[in-house]
């Protein structure tokens, strides 16, 4: 028995061809959308290329990117297609290619959907990434004369006042680097000296922040330097009172900026999926429906159409068999070309 069996006339098909070519159109334009999205992706990664470790987070741009080519590729093809069916002598060129072209289609919506997936799963790895990333580049932000890194502190300054945050994790984690370049200590200074033969590693390590750490709401004055030192400053007591620091640290700032993104994109991504599974049942459906035709030269007359031919099950079931004789041919192939070449040319003597 057909699966989703519908009966046809001629105004119900021509109905059905005109909504699916209206439908591939909108499918045309929703594909330029996604590539739209995967772009403005791209270039927002791009932007803060400097602060992530490795390039796994493209995979969800380029994946946008090229879903959205063939998306427009494929659903321009299918409106020339719907177009076409209206007319008998147009359609017969199509015939043939219908098949195969549905095959690619189910194949393309597995891949819409596992990019769907994608969106909303690669948040772990877009941690790991901005972790590692985030933590090399604070170490690279004094280095402002070295060639290659001399625009890292102003990427790092710049990052901190956009996005409100202080650090990798917090702002503790500038406690634990040298980010005051060499070049603007004083090694005379008996102070210097002390923090640097205090460190195990020669290092030049504070209590204190850059200025880009420092929250402009707060009423009090930044207190950048010497954080942690409750009688350097008036009435102060870093336990207890907010700081008027950035709490929030730049890894976890940066991950919510791109993973709401990507689970908005991946609900788009998931909506366009549903919508070219939709198109891609109707376009089956008008290709049985037009191939069932029992008149051609008569086209008032009523056709059926089917999502299967057979049930889901029989259709596994034709599909296993299949696969089983493709296996069974191959074999026989294999030992045919292995007798022919294990026969050993007969020797006769003549006496």
């Amino acid at each position: 028995m057909a699966l989703l069996k519908v009966k046809f006339n001629q105004k119900k098909r021509v109905k059905l061809a005109q909504g699916l070519w209206l439908m591939n159109w909108f499918s045309v334009f929703a594909g330029i959308i996604v590539f739209s999205m995967g772009l403005f992706l791209k270039i927002e990664l791009r932007k803060r290329s400097e602060v992530m470790d490795n390039s796994e987070s493209h995979l969800v741009p380029n994946s946008l990117i090229l879903m959205g080519i063939l998306s427009c590729t494929f659903n321009a093809l299918a409106g020339k297609i719907c177009y076409d069916s209206l007319d008998p002598t147009k359609f017969a060129k199509w015939k043939p290619l219908l098949k195969p072209y549905l095959v690619l289609c189910f194949f393309f919506n597995c891949l819409i959907f596992f990019i769907a997936l994608i969106c909303f799963l690669m948040r772990g790895s877009l941690e790991t990434t901005l972790a590692y990333g985030l933590k090399n580049g604070m170490k690279f932000y004094r280095d402002t004369d070295t060639p290659g890194r001399c625009f890292m502190k102003k990427t790092i300054d710049m990052l901190q006042i956009e996005f409100r945050c202080c650090g990798n994790n917090g702002f503790r984690d500038w406690f634990e680097i040298q980010w005051i370049s060499n070049r603007y200590l004083d090694f005379g200074s008996k102070e210097v000296k002390d923090r640097i033969k205090s460190n195990v590693d020669g290092k030049y390590l504070v209590d204190g922040v850059p200025f880009s750490c420092c929250n402009p709401s707060s009423p009090r004055p930044c207190i950048q330097y010497q954080v942690t030192n409750n009688s350097a400053h008036y009435s102060y007591d870093y336990q207890t009172e907010e700081l008027n620091l950035w709490n929030r640290g730049c890894r976890d700032a940066l991950l919510l900026y791109f993973s709401s993104m990507m689970s908005s994109m991946g609900g788009v991504v998931l909506f366009v999926w549903f919508f070219e599974v939709s198109v891609m049942v109707g376009l089956r459906l008008l290709q049985t429906a037009l191939e069932s035709i029992a008149n051609p030269e008569d086209p008032e007359c009523e056709s059926e159409g089917w999502l299967l031919e057979q049930s889901l099950t029989d259709t596994f079931k034709s599909a296993l068999e299949s696969l089983k004789k493709i296996g069974k041919f191959n074999q026989v192939d294999a030992g045919a070309e292995g007798e022919e070449g294990g026969k050993t040319p007969a020797i006769t003597t003549v006496s």
